[in-house]
């Protein structure tokens, strides 16, 4: 991900293909890009050297930096170890229980009254080679979150944020605007890196806007639904389909969102998804 690279290691060849952030001024940028994080708590993903938590132990009520480099992390708690508001926890985001970090706490409150959780906010310099899966795996948990700063390839910005219609939409286009508002707020060259990568990269801002309730699907059918549509780009929506759903309820979904069987799932708006999967899901429920 791009942050800073441990001194005590070869800065030809960082970690897991990584290129570290060490521009001051583009952190600085990322950190306000929050917003007023004072009376927050902050989910920090790969701190690295600290360039971002720096800033956010500064500004924020609570900070949880997840690092995954065992150095690193070890360097992270000796610097900020006098920061009461920031804790950095070892381990690989994409395995953290989210739910025991920010979930209701056994024992609080009392029988019958469910206490919400307070809103979380995320930022991070997000590895590019499991960009999607962090991203993916954030929205499952999107319950706990108000908004999300992440810094990916520009590549992967351009797919997050593209329209129906386009040949970068695509599932995590999808998913993506099924839960947040998605920004994109600017790019960072590669020499704002060490080392420099071959690719820009760009920041996006998600601010969580969550379009289940208003298209009908709400529970997780519908996203395994989106994957399933675009389960292989090239074919049809029909192709990608059938295999799942009985020809003619197919056939009758899809002319009751007023959808061709020859349309591809990219051409189509979380709109017209909705109504395929509400159609489906209603004769499946009658049969």
């Amino acid at each position: 991900m791009p942050r800073a690279v441990s001194a005590d290691r070869p800065r030809s060849k960082p970690k897991l293909g990584q290129h570290f952030l060490n521009e001051e001024e583009y952190a600085r940028r990322i950190v306000e890009a929050l917003g007023d994080v004072s009376q927050s708590t902050v989910l920090e993903i790969g701190p690295g050297r600290g360039i971002l938590t720096e800033q956010l132990g500064k500004r924020a009520r609570r900070l949880i930096a997840v690092e995954m480099d065992r150095v690193l992390a070890a360097q992270l708690r000796l610097k900020f170890g006098m920061h009461r508001n920031v804790e950095i926890i070892e381990a690989d985001v994409l395995a953290v229980d989210i739910d025991s970090l920010f979930g209701p706490k056994p024992g609080l409150g009392r029988p019958g009254i469910e206490i919400k959780p307070e809103p979380v906010k995320v930022v991070g310099n997000l590895p590019f080679y499991i960009t999607s899966d962090i991203v993916l795996r954030l929205f499952k948990f999107a319950k706990y979150f108000e908004s999300i700063v992440i810094m990916v390839q520009r590549e992967v910005a351009d797919r997050i944020a593209a329209e129906p219609g386009g040949r970068e939409y695509g599932v995590l286009s999808a998913t993506a605007q099924l839960h947040a508002r998605v920004e994109k707020l600017f790019t960072v060259p590669p020499g704002a890196f060490s080392p420099p990568p071959k690719v820009f990269s760009a920041v996006l801002r998600l601010t969580m806007d969550p379009q289940q309730q208003r298209l009908g699907v709400v529970g997780d059918g519908f996203i395994d639904f989106i994957r399933l549509s675009f389960g292989q780009k090239r074919k049809t929506l029909w192709n990608n389909l059938k295999g799942s759903y009985d020809n003619s309820q197919l056939k009758r979904a899809l002319a009751a969102a007023k959808v061709k069987p020859t349309a591809r799932a990219e051409t189509l708006s979380l709109e017209q998804s909705a109504a395929i999967y509400r159609a489906l899901r209603e004769q499946q429920a009658e049969s």
